[in-house]
């Protein structure tokens, strides 16, 4: 197996997915807004591509609050809650948690930071929460990085950090990335056609990544700081 490929899909590019095709709708109470927001990035990349690595160092050197959709739910795993107990199960099959359940855990998570700098790892995952990031939660990115990573340096990746998380087995492995393949190469290249995506070479040194990282943001010229950088 070789490098993703991902030039934009004409078939993808686009496409049209309303938020009534989300599989759990977001329930919203009137008085439930996002906060005011500075600067929107996203970062997306297959699995062991190297976001929460990156992710930390931009919250330890630029200044952002980091919010890692992956971080959401394994808090909400180990609440016990309903909820916690199917995204496991979803999780060890190596399925997408429904779309319902993370953007609430998102809203909550911005809603509770005074940073209003996010650096958001691992959404939107697919058309559909790319729909509801747009229609419901109203986000929309200064820029997306994109950590391209090749499957075999993927999988070699997981197999060897040994955390022991629930879904870094050979099998659900393989399962992660082919719905990486078939749901958030899509998603890609839909920003990629509004000219939002900043192509990182994820298989490079961690600082070397880095130094790419930085230099994509740094075209933005938000005049960030360290002081006000958060972890959710």
């Amino acid at each position: 197996m070789g490098t993703i490929e991902t030039e934009a899909n004409p078939n993808l590019v686009g496409v049209n997915v309303t938020p009534n095709e989300v599989q759990q709708p977001v329930q919203l109470d009137s008085n439930a807004t996002l906060p005011n927001k500075e600067v929107m990035i996203f970062v997306l990349g297959g699995p062991g591509s190297g976001k929460g690595t990156q992710c930390s160092m931009i919250v330890e050197q630029l200044g952002f609050c980091h919010i890692s959709t992956g971080d959401l739910l394994d808090t909400e795993i180990k609440s016990g809650s309903e909820n916690g107990t199917m995204i496991q199960n979803l999780k060890s099959k190596g399925e997408l948690v429904p779309t319902g359940i993370v953007v609430k855990l998102l809203m909550e998570a911005m809603k509770n930071s005074t940073n209003k700098k996010f650096i958001i790892d691992g959404f939107p995952r697919n058309m559909e929460n790319l729909a509801a990031a747009q229609k419901i939660m109203k986000l929309e990115p200064v820029l997306v990085l994109f950590l391209e990573c090749s499957q075999e340096v993927m999988i070699e990746r997981i197999l060897g950090r040994k955390q022991g998380r629930v879904d870094d087995n050979s099998e659900t492995i393989k399962r992660r990335i082919e719905v990486y393949c078939e749901s958030t190469l899509p998603v890609i290249s839909y920003y990629r056609s509004k000219g939002m995506v900043e192509m990182i070479n994820g298989e490079k040194p961690v600082e070397e990544v880095f130094d790419a990282v930085k230099a994509a943001v740094s075209k933005l010229k938000l005049g960030i700081s360290r002081k006000n950088s958060q972890e959710f």
